[in-house]
């Protein structure tokens, strides 16, 4: 091999590699977070961003089992996607619509009539695209330790540290009936019948194909592999 030749095949080698690594997506999750994130605080408003990781399908549901000491009476929905709905139901809630564009992230924000009195605050969260493909988001613990490299492993479940209560807060009572915070939020429906997290695992299962990303990087690395055995070719013709 000649040494013209060999500088083009560690060029192409490098070329493949920078390409594939940039053709990897980050690590999608969903986010919350909120400015009175302390227990027991009152009308505590938290907002949640479930990024997208469909090439192909845009975001059309999300899912959410409330933690421990919230019930779905307790919630209310303040914003979100514009068209998108709230519904109750038995363990949590779900804002939905119209699929968003490819790509795009799926921000909400509702209302929780108090928060309660723990250190932390675990979301278990179902992400479903137009295209039926679920994203679950359900993991707890050190299923969503860091990877090393700023990633979370895993599908970890958002979730909402707390400070600690406000000197004299206390629980307030029971909450009203699902029916009277439905009848005082115009955006919600009743609830539904969206399966539970469980249920979605057996119903479906994630595609583990590649991504368009990488289907594009495998197609930009041929692209240069015939470039250069062209190049090759040409430059030992011109020297004969």
């Amino acid at each position: 091999m000649s040494r013209i030749t060999r500088r083009l095949t560690v060029a192409v080698a490098a070329a493949a590699t920078a390409v594939l690594c940039t053709a990897v997506p980050a690590a999608a999750h969903v986010e919350v977070e909120s400015d009175d994130a302390r227990a027991l605080a009152r009308n505590a408003e938290l907002t949640f961003t479930a990024e997208s990781e469909s090439a192909t399908a845009g975001i059309a549901q999300i899912r959410v089992v409330l933690p421990e000491g919230i019930a779905p009476s307790d919630v209310t929905y303040e914003d979100g996607p514009q068209g998108w709905k709230f519904s109750r139901t038995d363990d949590g809630y779900a804002v939905r619509g119209a699929a968003l564009k490819v790509g795009a992230d799926a921000a909400y924000s509702i209302v929780v009539r108090q928060l309660p009195d723990a250190k932390e605050l675990a979301f278990k969260t179902l992400q479903t695209y137009g295209d039926g493909k679920v994203d679950r988001w359900i993991e707890l613990g050190e299923s969503g330790d860091d990877d090393g490299h700023g990633h979370e492993e895993g599908s970890p479940a958002p979730v909402l540290e707390l400070k600690a209560a406000a000197p004299g807060a206390t629980p307030v009572g029971p909450s009203p009936s699902a029916s009277e915070s439905v009848s005082a939020t115009p955006a919600t429906e009743e609830a539904d019948a969206s399966p539970t997290p469980q249920a979605a695992d057996a119903e479906q299962d994630d595609d583990g194909g590649l991504s368009a990303g990488a289907w594009i990087a495998v197609a930009v690395v041929l692209v240069v592999a015939v470039a250069v055995v062209f190049a090759v070719r040409r430059r030992g013709g011109a020297q004969r």
